[in-house]
């Protein structure tokens, strides 16, 4: 036991500290050419949301299993940086289609930070975002991440929530230190200490233990922040316009390795690894597909997967103006095209 819990820490610590890119696989030889119906595949630019986890492998298990090829693309999967790093890219005409934390997105229109982008499917129905940490560390409630420093991607949506979260949550958040990191670096120098917590979602739990050799610490923005959705995807305003079946078409795609990845998170986690070769530690990758779940799929029984719901949204709005953290006033129909959508 010890012999195999060292090959998965050791495993999942070259996970962490590896650049996570896109590796070419046989899938990527089969997916160009035709497409399902035997014409040419249209060619697809898309970013996971934040590195090459297990909680973004449902993106390669659409690839791998040719459910892409079947709906007439041939798709280049690359690795994000978090949610407004994936915005501009998207906006900026480098990529086509990518997750972002829906949250962050209305911050980030909301804020004029960003524009051109519309969500055309929720990818999990709750937020996952949270601060992570470990045994060790004095950090039980979120009161005590005052005085301590923490670690984050600059466009991450866990940083950049984070004053809202601070003032629903009673932290002074003058008095929390943040500094830069990358995606695929964070959970390593949470390991290493240099940091006394990391911006994460939930489901990375197992990575972080298995890297960390200590039991995580998390403390999920959902517990002060409710109705919010997690990650959305999105495309460019541009393309939802000129090539609305195209984002139908994909987004159904997409959505089917979602499901499968869910229903299947050993193979999902083995896809995953043979695609991306630094991803080596298929255990934590299955273990954040199980944990993420539960928060994919809605509590309504018959609500399909992807669905947004534009009560909710605007719920998640009000929350954010009532915290004073947006500077102008959305409507949900501003940063979600409903009519791409799925429908409920």
């Amino acid at each position: 036991m010890r012999r195999l819990t060292r090959t998965v820490a050791a495993a999942a610590l070259a996970t962490a500290l590896a650049l996570v890119g896109g590796c070419s696989s046989d899938s990527d030889k089969s997916e160009g050419g035709s497409g399902g119906n035997g014409a040419a595949s249209e060619k697809v630019t898309y970013l996971t949301s934040f590195g090459n986890f297990g909680r973004d492998s449902y993106a390669w298990v659409a690839k791998d299993k040719g459910f892409f090829k079947e709906a007439g693309f041939d798709v280049d999967i690359k690795p994000g940086q978090g949610t407004g790093s994936v915005i501009q890219t998207i906006t900026g005409g480098q990529a086509d289609f990518g997750p972002i934390d829906l949250t962050g997105g209305i911050l980030q229109l909301g804020n004029g930070q960003a524009k051109d982008f519309v969500a055309v499917a929720a990818i999990q129905q709750r937020t996952m975002a949270a601060i992570v940490t470990v045994e060790g560390k004095n950090i039980a409630t979120p009161k005590d991440l005052e005085g301590k420093k923490l670690a984050d991607t600059p466009t991450s949506v866990v940083r950049n929530l984070f004053p809202t979260y601070a003032r629903l949550a009673g932290i002074d958040n003058s008095k929390v230190t943040w500094v830069n990191g990358e995606a695929q670096g964070l959970i390593g120098m949470l390991g290493s200490g240099t940091v006394d917590g990391i911006g994460q979602f939930v489901v990375g739990q197992p990575t972080v233990e298995a890297v960390a050799k200590k039991k995580p610490v998390v403390l999920p923005y959902s517990n002060v922040m409710q109705d919010l959705y997690g990650n959305a995807l999105i495309t460019s305003s541009k393309i939802a316009k000129e090539k609305p079946e195209m984002v139908k078409k994909f987004t159904t795609a997409l959505l089917k390795g979602l499901e499968y990845s869910l229903e299947h998170p050993d193979e999902a986690a083995e896809i995953l690894k043979k695609n991306v070769p630094a991803v080596a530690n298929t255990a934590a990758s299955a273990a954040e597909l199980q944990l993420m779940a539960a928060y994919v799929r809605s509590s309504n029984s018959g609500t399909a997967i992807g669905t947004l719901d534009s009560g909710r949204v605007a719920k998640s709005i009000a929350l954010l103006q009532g915290a004073g953290a947006l500077k102008q006033n959305l409507t949900p129909d501003q940063i979600i095209n409903f009519d791409l959508a799925p429908k409920a």
